[in-house]
């Protein structure tokens, strides 16, 4: 297996940094601070970063303000989304369900969803093929 890293971009011009690695260690608290501290998330109602990311799984760390939506109609893959701070709501096959701190929710591939936080969040989304 070879090293992956992303290089530097115009909205994290520091950002080039390992992505995958035999053995990749994720400093979630410095990401965390990285991507509260961005332009994005001043600007918008979520931002996001890739952590980690491979042939066969990615993961994100995702944060999302207060009523910020995010959707998929025509999901390909398997996912985890683990909720570290905040409440969001989940809709998937005509369910709703409220996701609350340190809780795990697993969706199977091909259902469409949408997630919607009920206050700031902040998850790792992890999605596999």
């Amino acid at each position: 297996m070879e090293n992956t890293n992303i290089d530097a971009t115009h909205n994290r011009p520091d950002g080039d940094r390992r992505i995958d690695s035999p053995v990749l260690v994720i400093d979630l608290p410095t990401f965390i601070e990285q991507i509260k501290n961005e332009k994005a998330w001043e600007e918008n109602d979520r931002n996001s970063i890739t952590v980690f990311k491979s042939d066969k799984m990615r993961i994100l760390l995702v944060a999302l303000h207060r009523k910020a939506e995010m959707q998929t109609l025509r999901p390909e893959n398997i996912l985890s989304l683990q909720l570290l701070k905040g409440k969001l709501n989940l809709k998937a096959n005509n369910e709703s369900t409220e996701i609350h701190k340190e809780q795990i929710l697993a969706l199977h591939e091909k259902i469409s969803y949408s997630i919607k936080a009920l206050k700031k969040s902040l998850f790792l989304l992890t999605l596999v093929e």
